[in-house]
C-alpha cells in the first residue's frame, strides 16, 4: 500500500491552515510513519505535483490522501478522521500486535 498526502500552498505563499492542522495531528498521533509521500499543491503553479494529482482525481479540497493498494483503484480521502479510522487505525493495530 502507498499513501500520499497532498497539502496546499495558498496564493500568498502560506500553507493552508487545515493542511497544517492535519499534519500536526499525524505527527502527534505517530501516524506520519505511514505516509509514503507528501506532495504540495501550490495554487501559484499549475504544474505542481499536488495540483496535478488533484486534477487527475478531480479533488478540489486540501489536504487529501490518496491510498493505492495493489490491483485496486486508488481511494481518495478528503476528511482526516475518516482516513484515520479506515486506513491508519488498521495499520496501527497491525503494528501493535
Amino acid at each position: 500500500m502507498k499513501i500520499t498526502l497532498v497539502k496546499k500552498i495558498l496564493a500568498d505563499g502560506s500553507p493552508c491552515a487545515k493542511c497544517r492542522d492535519v499534519e500536526e495531528k499525524l505527527e502527534e498521533n505517530g501516524q506520519m510513519q505511514f505516509i509514503d509521500q507528501t506532495l504540495v499543491a501550490d495554487v501559484r503553479d499549475p504544474q505542481s505535483p499536488g495540483l496535478q494529482l488533484a486534477q487527475q482525481h478531480k479533488v478540489e479540497r486540501a489536504p487529501f490522501f490518496v491510498v493505492e493498494r495493489e490491483n485496486e483503484e486508488a481511494e481518495i480521502y478528503t476528511v482526516y478522521f475518516k482516513f484515520a479510522k479506515e486506513v491508519l487505525r488498521p495499520l496501527t493495530e497491525m503494528e501493535a500486535s
